[in-house]
């Protein structure tokens, strides 16, 4: 998947809006790990960003291309710094706690009231059930 000019100046124009330039980035190309076997592990494909002004760094290696992952890199910068400017949780940081917060254990007590809920439901519908003639 190549990137479209479109999208580059896009990211581009945003970098300016956020007053972040390139000679304030330190980048640096990190061997791969993880999936995708013998290519990924031999080439340098992960991409290191550090903004100089804010200090924030980003470690990108989302695909096996050093320039896709040196367009998300810059991309997750660009949100990053919004998110600091704008001291607003991102879209995706709130998801991400949406699913910490549903995958989280109940507590004895939630799972108590949980339960004789259940039970006065059931109790409910056994009460709908028909009457046998015998």
């Amino acid at each position: 998947m190549a990137l479209s000019k479109e999208k580059i100046e896009e990211l581009a124009v945003r970098m300016e809006r956020l007053g972040v330039r390139e000679e304030d980035l330190t980048e640096k190309f990190i061997l791969g790990s993880g999936k995708g076997g013998q290519k990924i592990n031999k080439t340098s494909s992960c991409v290191y960003l550090k903004h100089e002004p804010t200090g924030i760094e980003i470690k990108c290696q989302r695909d096996r291309s050093r320039e896709m992952n040196r367009f998300f890199a810059r991309r997750d910068l660009c949100d990053r710094i919004e998110e600091k400017i704008y001291q607003a949780k991102s879209q995706k940081q709130q998801e991400i706690e949406k699913i910490r917060r549903q995958k989280r254990r109940r507590s004895r007590k939630q799972k108590e009231k949980m339960l004789a809920n259940k039970k006065h439901q059931s109790a409910k519908k056994e009460l709908r059930k028909n009457i046998s003639r015998d």
